[in-house]
């Protein structure tokens, strides 16, 4: 089964896609968030498009484990996409992805400067995490 991880942010969010056989994640795409509805049509549509059987979405923790405000958005987006998408939605948290990312662009001569680029990297190293628990 194919998955997508998602990495949600204020801006941007992150995408990635597994192999068909749910093995390997990679980085997909960045959206450039506009609203709550438009966001969530065009995930509805990459999950139809690329037959997608799940969708892992990463959740910001604060360091010591509670749920701060960018989490508190994030599970109000989440909870809309548990309502339109027709595949379960799974949360993780998201703890040092981001870093994760930035930490692999740079040792594969990525840019160094924090962007969006490094959103759906942070999608893919949340979605492995995922795959290597299954």
């Amino acid at each position: 089964m194919r998955y997508m991880g998602l990495d949600i942010g204020d801006r941007w969010i992150g995408v990635a896609l597994s192999d068909p056989s749910g093995k390997l994640a990679s980085p997909f795409t960045i959206l450039e968030r506009s609203d709550d509805t438009a966001d969530l049509e065009t995930i509805n549509a990459l999950v139809t498009e690329n037959r997608v059987g799940g969708v892992i979405a990463g959740l910001p923790r604060m360091l010591n484990g509670s749920v701060g405000r960018q989490a508190e958005k994030v599970n109000t987006f989440i909870d809309k996409l548990r309502d339109e998408l027709p595949v379960q939605v799974e949360v993780r948290d998201e703890w040092l992805t981001t870093v994760s990312a930035r930490r692999i662009m740079q040792e594969t001569g990525g840019k160094k400067a924090r962007g969006k680029r490094d959103d759906a990297v942070a999608a893919a190293v949340l979605l492995q995490a995922f795959l290597d628990e299954l």
